[in-house]
């Protein structure tokens, strides 16, 4: 068994290649191989986003405060708020974040393959965001 206690984890800025606006990450949990599930708590400023990714074996959302929106690419821009809990299937090319109001924290929950459980896009536009 091992316990990762409240606060052993620094929290950290988010990458700006991959994101818009004031975003923090608070690292949850990495299991060991041969697990290859990590996950963390991220929360979005007003306005803040992600650029667009895919996962290649999916993506686990848990909204657990503030309202933010989700959109994957071709669908409409989804409400998302406490207690929503969202899945992306592998390759399906989205974005999460918060409204232009309101912040958002979700914890986010993704497997890697082959040590890789992100592939970042190109970000979202401006134009895009406000649809």
């Amino acid at each position: 068994m091992e316990i990762k206690r409240s606060g052993s984890q620094p929290s950290g800025q988010r990458p700006a290649d991959y994101f818009t606006g004031t975003v923090r990450i608070d690292p949850l949990f990495v299991a060991p191989a041969p697990a290859r599930v990590g996950g963390a708590s991220v929360t979005f400023e007003p306005g803040a986003r992600t650029a667009w990714h895919t996962h290649p074996l999916g993506q686990t959302l848990i909204v657990t405060a503030g309202c933010g929106w989700a959109q994957r690419d071709g669908g409409p821009v989804e409400d998302i708020r406490p207690g929503d809990v969202v899945w992306f299937p592998p390759g399906e090319k989205h974005w999460h974040g918060a409204t232009p109001t309101t912040a958002m924290t979700h914890i986010a929950i993704q497997e890697a393959l082959n040590g890789k459980p992100v592939e970042w896009l190109e970000k979202v536009s401006d134009a895009q965001y406000r649809k």
